[in-house]
């Protein structure tokens, strides 16, 4: 299961980091901004659960295949992003990979550490959308969790089975491939299909209604 685990991770880490990176490359910024952009999406969410579950020094800082990782796919998107923009909607498919991938990853570290499976979840879901944060706050815009459909929402879901599954002593393998696909799923659906949570009331100047001032 650790070897699952790693590998998880650093698929995960490959695929957030390319779609920062692919990200970077759409506003136009020089290399250097465009592998800034990659480290911080395939990074932040792993360094903020490592330092709040005490797993330090952090991963991404003491294995060098983290920043080797990030460092390739940046370098991929840079040379390559005209091949990779022919694929549909890339920088969401990328997102939504890396999403699943450090949901489940996230919560089975914090569930290795002896974190309670309510509060795996919890870290589960912020490994996944720590990253994405970052780069939307490098890029200047608001970040995508707080607008997108089903964004922290799916990465929840897929925690919570990984989470529920060691509760329950269900086999780890099925837990986080299921915890994954389902991630992963609900967030192609809401896509496809514009599921998003409600949103508040506003009138037709964009202020909100008279009423909720």
């Amino acid at each position: 299961m650790d070897t699952l685990v790693l590998a998880l991770d650093f698929v995960g880490t490959f695929v957030f980091a390319l779609s920062g990176a692919m990200l970077g490359v759409r506003r136009r910024l020089d290399l250097f901004g465009v592998l800034v952009v990659a480290f911080a999406a395939a990074t932040a969410g792993g360094m903020t659960r490592d330092v709040l579950i005490g797993a330090t020094p952090v991963a991404v800082l003491s294995d060098w295949r983290y920043p080797a990782i990030t460092l390739a796919a940046g370098l991929i998107a840079f040379a390559w992003a005209p091949a990779i923009e022919r694929l549909q909607q890339p920088v969401r498919l990328f997102d939504a990979m890396g999403l699943a991938l450090f949901a489940v990853v996230g919560t089975q570290k914090a569930l290795d550490f002896g974190i309670p499976p309510p509060m795996a979840a919890g870290l589960g879901m912020l490994t996944g959308i720590g990253g994405g944060i970052a780069r939307d706050v490098l890029l200047a815009q608001v970040p995508l969790v707080l607008r997108a459909e089903l964004y922290a929402v799916a990465a929840l879901a897929g925690a919570a089975l990984v989470a529920t599954g060691h509760w329950l002593h269900w086999p780890p393998l099925p837990c986080a491939i299921g915890g994954a696909l389902l991630c992963f799923g609900l967030r192609m659906m809401a896509l496809r299909f514009g599921w998003h949570l409600p949103v508040a009331l506003q009138s037709r100047d964009g202020e909100p209604p008279e009423s909720m001032r």
